[in-house]
């Protein structure tokens, strides 16, 4: 018998106990349409965590000087006397430029800002050019600072979005002087918006000026101070390379300053794509555990295809004695009930993608959540849809097949 052939009989069979029929499917439509949806949310979840750690920046390390430690107190990681300095940063530079492709010493203050009135608590980080390039961060308008104005110590600064949504509302800042606790500093550049990183923290509530600058400037620091820094920060050419960096370096530094693994002093350089590894895999493992508890409705309304596909059988039994008795064998009747089941999940599932595509679009914007739909669960879930139909409705349409012809005749 031709597909259409036995689509005509199943149509006819469901036409005939509707109710039933969309009862029966309303198991897949609920667990395909809830499989869509968790899987949106999960993805796009994932994607937002991702679009959180890019923006932290490119295949980054973090250099601390290691921590104090007088009597039972011990400080922060940077606090220790033993600092990094300029000449660690030039020694990074020289030792490894195939390793490590930018690096940027930085020292970070907070400070109060004044404009016109306006004024602003914001973190000030001292850094270099290529902070940028480290950071993946990019100018919305103006210009960054370069070499000259570091070695200079020029009073320049770049400001991040919210300063200037605090500072200046709709006025434009370029080329205007803002103070900075005792100094007057030109801005002469806007960064463009990142947003919150993973710790919740705003990104571009921050200023940036030349390092010289904030140590020459604003702490007043002169002689050995004045090469002090409170971190380094590295990119490398590629991820996998940060591990075979962050070893490097940090045997680096525990050359020049002369420590050993477990010294209060000893330079930290922490790894941020072993952070990024952590939580994709922890998203990943949410995506996959939502999937799983969707997936479940499925199993269920497959057993409830089962219950009801073998009381049609029962029903049916005299109708299956007179197609034996014209002709029909076994396989045909087997077939023709388990297309049946399939027509039933099939059409379900695609009722459920719609509803879920549906669901998971109204929840993104009901709870301000991201959402990423594609092709890949879709797929998943007409691929579980079928299978259901197949696993499910193989044992009523075999029990149909085993039927007795003369029995099922007589069969009132």
């Amino acid at each position: 018998m031709s597909v259409f052939g036995l689509l005509r009989i199943a149509i006819k069979a469901f036409a005939r106990h509707r109710l039933r029929a969309l009862l029966t499917a309303l198991g897949i439509i609920i667990g395909v349409g809830a499989f869509v949806t968790m899987v949106a949310l999960g993805r796009g979840a994932s994607a937002k965590v991702n679009a959180q750690i890019a923006s932290m920046g490119t295949n980054m390390l973090v250099v601390f000087g290691g921590f104090s430690a007088m009597g039972g107190a011990r400080g922060g990681l940077g606090s220790s006397g033993n600092a990094l300095t300029d000449a660690d940063v030039d020694a990074i530079r020289k030792t490894m430029p195939d390793l490590v492709k930018y690096v940027a010493p930085m020292v970070q203050t907070q400070a109060q800002l004044v404009w016109a009135g306006a004024n602003w608590s914001s973190s000030i980080n001292g850094t270099n050019a290529e902070y940028l390039s480290i950071r993946n961060w990019g100018l919305d308008k103006g210009v960054f600072f370069g070499p000259r104005d570091n070695d200079a110590a020029n009073k320049v600064c770049v400001l991040g979005q919210t300063v200037v949504d605090q500072l200046f509302g709709a006025d434009d800042p370029l080329g205007q002087f803002i103070r900075v606790r005792s100094i007057s500093c030109q801005v002469i550049g806007i960064l463009t918006r990142k947003g919150q990183n993973q710790m919740g923290q705003d990104q571009d509530d921050v200023v940036l000026m030349p390092v010289n600058t904030v140590r020459r400037k604003l702490f007043n620091q002169g002689g050995a101070a004045a090469q002090a820094l409170s971190r380094i920060l590295l990119s490398t050419p590629t991820a996998p390379d940060t591990k075979r960096a962050s070893v490097q370096v940090q045997a680096l530094l525990r050359q020049r300053h002369r420590t050993q693994e477990g010294d209060p002093d000893d330079p930290q350089v922490r790894d941020l794509t072993e952070f990024a590894e952590v939580a994709q895999q922890t998203t990943q493992t949410m995506t996959l555990l939502l999937a799983g508890i969707a997936a479940v409705s499925l199993i269920v309304g497959g057993i409830g295809i089962m219950n009801i596909m073998l009381v049609s059988v029962t029903e049916r039994t005299r109708e299956i004695g007179i197609r034996m008795a014209v002709g029909a064998k076994g396989k045909h009747v087997l077939l023709q009930f388990l297309f049946e089941a399939m027509v039933l999940t099939i059409a379900g599932g695609l009722v459920g993608m719609g509803l879920g595509t549906v669901a998971a679009k109204a929840l993104s914007k009901a709870m301000e959540w991201p959402t990423q739909l594609g092709l890949t669960s879709y797929g998943i879930g007409f691929s579980f849809s079928t299978m259901v139909g197949i696993v499910f409705g193989f044992y009523p349409a075999w029990r149909a097949s085993r039927l007795d012809p003369i029995e099922a005749l007589r069969y009132e």
